[in-house]
């Protein structure tokens, strides 16, 4: 038990590098797909230039960081097993489980995009990067809160954070609208 710190140390330092993996990539995604409406050349130089941000960002960061992150994970659950008989950790489980999920459609769509096909809309993508964002803020109240959190205010408060994001980025989009090169 004496290393049990160090596991989980390298287990929280290799999920920040993977949500910093999820929060960034839906961003070039962004910019990748508003590249596609430029004219040549731009079209082509923008979209090689993001696409290899996209690979090296994925590739060397995003997934080394969701391996490595689930790796400690499961040696953390192996040493502490009474956390798997935890109500709050099954949550939390079912909260990772969603994340995986997450990160498996984003690696479907730098796949679509990496062929050069777009077949979403900036205006997905950008909400689609809020999605992590849910996902961290109720993993971290879980693990923080653990027992101490009441189910339905905790519920509630992840809808209004919805809620509230969605009407920033209503906002945003709007603000871009009418100041085209802000």
């Amino acid at each position: 038990m004496e290393y049990y710190n160090y596991i989980k140390a390298l287990h929280l330092i290799f999920v920040i590098t993977w949500f910093a993996g999820l929060f960034y990539i839906p961003r070039l995604f962004v910019y990748q797909i508003e590249a596609f409406a430029k004219p040549s050349p731009e079209k082509e130089i923008l979209g090689e230039q993001l696409k290899i941000m996209a690979k090296r960002l994925w590739n060397i960061i995003t997934w080394p960081s969701a391996i490595l992150a689930t790796i400690f994970a499961i040696w953390l659950l192996i040493l502490q097993p009474y956390w798997l008989e935890q109500p709050w950790m099954h949550v939390k489980l079912a909260f990772v489980v969603l994340l995986i999920v997450y990160h498996l459609k984003t690696h479907h769509f730098y796949k679509q995009l990496q062929r050069d096909e777009v077949k979403k809309s900036s205006n997905f993508m950008r909400l689609w990067n809020e999605g992590a964002t849910f996902i961290l803020f109720a993993i971290v109240f879980l693990v923080i809160l653990k027992n101490a959190l009441n189910w339905i205010f905790g519920v509630i408060g992840i809808f209004v954070l919805g809620i509230l994001l969605m009407l920033g980025f209503r906002l945003y989009k709007r603000f871009r609208e009418n100041n085209p090169n802000a």
